[in-house]
Parts: structure tokens; sequence; C-alpha cells
């Protein structure tokens, strides 16, 4: 028997949106969670199937003692330098693509009616609307992602600026939802689980 057509959310957000909290609250509900960013770290882990290319891209001092790729220091680079952000995308990209097809598939067999894709760049990767049946964009001021992401990982305001200025504009994200989670001031996370379930129950979860 073929597998059935699960529907394809993608969620998205800006850095410090809550999206990632959002994606997990659908998946209390019973949708399939793939997780884009989860699955990038995996492959730039130690053993990871990134590693070699790193590697030979950037040279060893792009891989850690334990055989990871240096998060951190390909960040500082990935942001002061386009093309080899470009030269890390090439890399990553397509190795990601194919774990987030793989697991839609396996959800797809398993018969789950909703798979959340939770994809941070969304909107600024041309390849998603045509592979995804609705977006929902979870939204919050500007401000407030800089506040949440300061006290979350200890950035500075700088460092946090920089990070946002390689997504889209916040008008831009929200102009490709089909829904729209607003997680600004005076939201709190039962308000969003609300959203959340509420959205899950027009899929029958």
């Amino acid at each position: 028997m073929a597998a059935r057509r699960s529907f394809r959310l993608g969620i998205t957000g800006g850095i410090g949106s809550g999206k990632s909290t959002f994606s997990a609250m659908l998946a209390e509900r019973g949708a399939a969670l793939v997780d884009a960013d989860a699955l990038s770290r995996s492959v730039t882990a130690a053993g990871g199937a990134a590693i070699a290319a790193v590697a030979a891209q950037f040279g060893p001092t792009f891989i850690t003692s334990d055989g990871a790729m240096d998060r951190e220091r390909m960040r500082q680079l990935a942001f002061e330098d386009a093309h080899a952000r470009e030269r890390l995308q090439a890399i990553v990209h397509p190795l990601v693509g194919a774990a987030i097809a793989q697991a839609c598939r396996q959800a797809e067999q398993d018969g789950l009616r909703l798979i959340v894709l939770d994809i941070p760049l969304l909107t600024e990767s041309g390849h998603w609307p045509a592979r995804l049946d609705g977006v929902a964009v979870v939204d919050c001021p500007p401000a407030m992602q800089i506040e949440r992401v300061r006290r979350r990982s200890g950035l500075q305001e700088e460092a946090v600026h920089a990070i946002m200025a390689t997504q889209s504009p916040r008008p831009q994200r929200l102009a490709a939802a089909d829904w729209v989670v607003f997680n600004g001031a005076g939201t709190t996370l039962a308000d969003l689980r609300t959203k959340a379930h509420q959205i899950a129950r027009s899929f029958g979860l």
C-alpha cells in the first residue's frame, strides 16, 4: 500500500522568535518534527558526513580535536566572508536536504498527518516554498529577538545584529506566511502552546 501524503508545514522565524519552541509544541500533538538545525549539527559533528569535505575546503584548523567542525570558528568566518559561507552551504545543504527528505519519507510511511519542518532560513532559500504545503511564521519585534538571544547565549548586541543581518527582513518572512504566530511581549508559553494546539487541531491532531 502506498504511503499517505502528509501535510508539510514549514515553521520559520528570526533568531530568538521562539520557532523551535513552537515546533516542539506541535510535535506534542503528534506531528512529526524535522529540525533542519539539528540535522545540520549532526552532519558537522564528529564522524558526520560533512567533516571530510569541511577539512578539505577550509583546512584542519576548522576541525576540533574530537573531530567535529569548529562551529564558533566557522561562524565567525561565515559572518566575515560571504564566499566562505557559500562554500560551507554547498557542502552542508545537500546533506541536510537528503536527511530531511528521508525523515519526511519515514513520517509518511508511518502514516503521520502533519510533518513540521523547523527551517531557520526558509524564506532565504528559493527552493523551499515549492516543497511545502504551508508556512507558519513565529514572529516578534526585533528588539525582543535581540533581548532573548543575549539572555540565552550571552552574545553582545552587535553579534546578534550580525546574525539577524544574514536572515530575511521581518516583512519578507511575514509575506511568506499562511499562519502568523505572534510571540512578542505579553505572550506566555501557555499562550504559545494554545496557538500550537489550535493549528494541530486543524489537522485532526
